[in-house]
């Protein structure tokens, strides 16, 4: 943990040159791109295929953004500057976890446990707890009240000045945007699939209380833990509120420039479900309609047009939850 009275005055090269370790941060990264690579080449070796690209780039990604985020020049001044940790905060609770969860750490875990593991994965997926955390309004109240909690509430404060509460900064972020991000992408199992509209409609209202946070930070008229950093005595750099003023304009930005590609994949979700289901009636409508020609060409019988089904046969797309509401069900 690096003194915040030996640093040097902040310069833009620091974002490349500056580094300082953060130990958890570092072994849980190895940790997980090792597990992740062993259970893509034995997705592969399993006879599934090769493991898409894309996913492993983003899985990766994400794993090299948390060590960037926490143990380059923005670690090194993380307190020392509003900004710098505010800047932390976008990147740990929004862009980290949405990276991992387009990976689909999830589903490659399944595809790689036998089908014990599978099913003890699935039962855990499918408990009360799981249902609760991944219910929508629980895990966007995970995503949006810690930027609250932390900057007004004597936490802040904490995670300037103890080493343990630094290192919970690094990881809680992170647990807590996978618990927003994973069920509202739905790439991985899901404890129980709702509307991909839902989650349009909830980054829009995230969007919302971001700027709210923003503009409370700007205009509030309150320096959060000001006594801590003109403590530092500072001789070069910004005031502790022109460092806030920066640094709520950063949340504003960041925020929602994260937030921008990740409405773009929900929506692109959309359009390939809704083309796969299209598709799917599509299929089940034509087999049936040649079962009824086969079934006519045996018997020689002819039926009525619009007879398309027997007495009381209910079509199966009106009870699959997937489809029913599309089609009046």
């Amino acid at each position: 943990m690096t003194d915040p009275a030996a640093v040097a005055p902040w310069h833009w090269s620091a974002l490349a040159d500056s580094w300082t370790p953060e130990p958890v941060v570092l072994a849980l990264s190895v940790a997980l791109a090792a597990g992740y690579l062993a259970g893509a080449r034995r997705h592969r070796a399993g006879g599934g295929g090769r493991w898409p690209w894309y996913r492993t780039v983003a899985f990766l990604g994400g794993l090299a953004v948390w060590v960037w985020t926490t143990c380059s020049g923005l670690g090194v001044y993380e307190r020392v500057l509003f900004t710098d940790r505010a800047v932390q905060l976008v990147l740990l609770l929004m862009l980290v976890p949405m990276l991992l969860a387009l990976g689909a750490p999830v589903s490659l875990l399944a595809a790689a446990l036998p089908e014990a593991g599978r099913g003890r994965l699935r039962a855990a997926l499918s408990g009360r707890v799981s249902r609760v955390l991944m219910f929508p309004l629980v895990s966007t109240a995970l995503l949006v009240a810690p930027p609250w909690l932390l900057y007004f509430t004597p936490c802040y404060g904490h995670t300037l000045t103890s080493p343990a509460w630094n290192a919970g900064f690094h990881l809680l972020p992170v647990l807590l945007g996978l618990l927003y991000f994973w069920p509202r992408l739905q790439l991985d199992p899901v404890a129980h699939a709702y509307p991909l509209l839902i989650g349009v409609v909830i980054t829009f209202v995230e969007v919302v209380l971001d700027a709210a946070l923003a503009l409370v930070l700007l205009y509030g008229g309150h320096v959060i833990a000001e006594p801590y950093y003109a403590g530092l005595a500072r001789s070069w750099g910004p005031s502790p509120a022109r460092d806030q003023f920066v640094g709520g304009n950063a949340i504003w930005i960041l925020g929602d420039l994260v937030g921008l590609p990740f409405l773009c994949a929900l929506i692109r979700r959309m359009v390939v479900t809704g083309r796969a289901e299209t598709a799917a009636v599509d299929a089940a409508l034509d087999a049936a309609e040649r079962a009824r020609e086969a079934e006519r060409a045996r018997t020689g019988r002819v039926e009525a047009d619009g007879a398309d089904s027997p007495a009381g046969e209910r079509p199966w797309w009106l009870d699959d939850p997937r489809l029913r509401h599309r089609y009046g069900g």
